[in-house]
């Protein structure tokens, strides 16, 4: 014949049930709890896939249609390739330097701003930093939305400069 098992005591079956219950509704509550102090970040939308930009001198490519009257814009192809991710350019600014003209305080509202001198030099102002003479070989960074402005450049001055995101605004202040 078989063996039977013993079944256990009632009681031990009502304690092991009670406690059972007892810690799936401290799961649950914990559970909620951590939900709650879940932050979902909304799913940003997915960028289309960024393309090589290949960008070589030409005279031509240099353009007076951008943020500036002063100045002639050659496009690096880089907002197109990354579809508005970021923008790059080089730009000559045109001699001579008249103050009147180009010494307006301003700020851009960007995330990210990079100069560097390609040629000649330029004298800006910076909040917070003052008055700087950048030559060729200097490079600077300009954080979102610092006033600054240009005081003097050379006749031959040549930038670089990359932004992000392609598309801001730039907004003129009384000095």
């Amino acid at each position: 014949m078989a063996k039977q098992k013993a079944s256990r005591p009632a009681t031990k079956t009502a304690v092991k049930k009670r406690s059972g219950a007892k810690a799936a509704a401290r799961s649950s509550a914990r559970k909620a709890v951590k939900a709650k102090a879940r932050i979902v970040a909304p799913k940003k939308p997915a960028r289309p896939r960024q393309r090589i930009a290949i960008s070589h001198h030409r005279e031509e490519d240099f353009k007076a249609d951008g943020l500036r009257a002063y100045a002639k814009y050659r496009d690096l192809g880089i907002a197109a390739a990354s579809h508005g991710l970021a923008q790059a350019h080089v730009i000559r600014l045109q001699g001579p330097c008249n103050p009147a003209e180009v010494s307006k305080l301003h700020f851009h509202d960007v995330e990210f701003q990079m100069v560097y001198v390609l040629k000649g030099w330029v004298k800006t102002y910076m909040d917070g930093q003052g008055e700087t003479l950048m030559k060729e070989g200097s490079a600077w960074t300009q954080p979102p939305k610092i006033k600054h402005m240009i005081l003097d450049y050379s006749d031959d001055v040549e930038l670089l400069e990359v932004i992000l995101p392609a598309e801001f605004r730039t907004v003129e202040l009384k000095a």
